[in-house]
């Protein structure tokens, strides 16, 4: 459900090298551009056939090329995930041509990574003239976690308005001495929403970074908190608030922690 780091960046980039590639990223990013294209570098122990199935999802749509050093060359695996409408069926001739086409000339540049994402770039646009590849730009997909979280927030805001509505119609039923008690309860129910919203924020911003497996918990952990904040009818009781409170500290400890390194400066 989660995506590991790899599949986490290159859902989001068109461009990927692991810590100890110097690399770029951001010239790299502008070279590629909108193309439906993605430029993976990584070590010279990866398995790149292992990495072309973990990002098989988070590149769908793209023709992803992956690079590693090997010797005074670099290795390349060519990974394609276009999507085509083709009538003549031969999209599996044409992904075949791609993933060994795109990567021409671009071995040589081992200690110059940024040249090798130029030629790849070139070599992308000439398979479009040809009409090997399909012309057209990426559509970025938000990773998984932003998903869970996105429902998550939604379901907290629902459920609190249907919260806030049930309490009010309860308040009107009840004597005027017992309103305020009932006002009390919403207050609390809209202080809860509130935090938890925050909490979803500040989660949001942790999976920008490589996502670790205290982060998939937490995501996981916050998702469960708000479908249950969601199904209770305007009761806040302080095992929820005390959910709130050791998320948002779990949250805090790892925005406090430096970001692993995504590539050599």
């Amino acid at each position: 459900m989660f995506d590991g780091e790899l599949a986490g960046r290159v859902r989001t980039s068109s461009v990927y090298a692991a810590p100890g590639i110097d690399l770029d990223v951001g010239a790299a990013e502008r070279v590629v551009g909108n193309r439906r294209l993605v430029v993976v570098f990584l070590d010279g122990g990866a398995d790149l056939s292992q990495a072309c199935e973990d990002t098989e999802d988070a590149a769908a749509g793209t023709l992803v090329m992956f690079f590693q050093p090997e010797g005074d060359e670099l290795d390349h695996y060519g990974c394609s995930s276009l999507v085509r409408d083709d009538d003549e069926g031969d999209a599996f001739g044409k992904a075949f041509v791609a993933e060994n086409a795109v990567a021409g000339g671009a071995d040589q540049f081992v200690d110059r990574p940024l040249e090798a994402v130029k030629v790849v770039a070139v070599n992308y646009d000439a398979l479009v003239k040809a009409g090997v590849v399909p012309d057209g730009a990426r559509t970025i997909e938000p990773s998984a976690p932003r998903y869970v979280l996105a429902v998550a927030a939604v379901l907290t805001v629902v459920g609190g308005a249907v919260a806030v509505f049930l309490v009010g119609r309860r308040v009107g039923r009840l004597a005027a001495g017992r309103s305020g008690g009932g006002e009390a309860l919403s207050d609390a129910r809209v202080s809860l929403n509130a935090k938890a919203a925050v909490l979803a924020q500040r989660i949001i911003e942790l999976d920008r970074r490589p996502v670790s497996d205290e982060q998939r918990r937490l995501a996981a952990d916050y998702a469960a908190l708000a479908a249950d904040i969601a199904g209770q009818e305007g009761k806040v009781g302080p095992g929820l608030v005390e959910r709130v409170r050791v998320l948002s500290e779990r949250a805090d400890r790892l925005a406090d922690r430096p970001a692993k390194p995504r590539r050599k400066s």
